[in-house]
């Protein structure tokens, strides 16, 4: 009999925690999923607070292997100075493309911030957007 990979003490904190993320996001966290939520990811969608292996990513695409995170002041800070290159590596070697932008930059150049987005979605707006491939699944 195999076990559900979901249902150990580590992945259910990790799941309670971006359960609780999610009750608790950032002004900032707040605009862009609205934004999110309105921009054509033909294939897929954006999730918010994905636990990725060891790590709750603030927005990631799935299907397209793009994590979205949105730093406050905190992430200037010694020991996020640290840990957040560690974070995004760690993230890379599993084949994401990790994308960080700083809560000001989300409310005063929000079009380029979706911009920058899109791009790692699609390449530039000027190429015709790819479908992703996603498989959803029915709970």
């Amino acid at each position: 009999m195999t076990k559900d990979r979901r249902s150990g003490p580590i992945d259910r904190f990790r799941r309670d925690a971006a359960k609780r993320l999610r009750k608790n996001e950032t002004d900032a966290e707040q605009r862009l999923w609205k934004s999110l939520r309105r921009l054509p990811v033909e294939g897929s969608h954006f999730r918010r607070q994905v636990p990725i292996g060891p790590y709750v990513a603030d927005f990631a695409c799935l299907a397209a292997r793009v994590v979205v995170e949105v730093d406050g002041s905190q992430h200037g800070e010694d020991h996020a100075v640290e840990h957040d290159p560690k974070r995004t590596a760690w993230l890379e070697s599993q084949g994401y493309t990790v994308l960080r932008f700083w809560n000001t930059e989300v409310f005063t150049n929000t079009d380029g911030v979706l911009e920058a987005i899109y791009a790692a979605l699609y390449g530039s707006r000027d190429e015709a957007a790819r479908p992703l491939s996603h498989r959803r699944r029915r709970r």
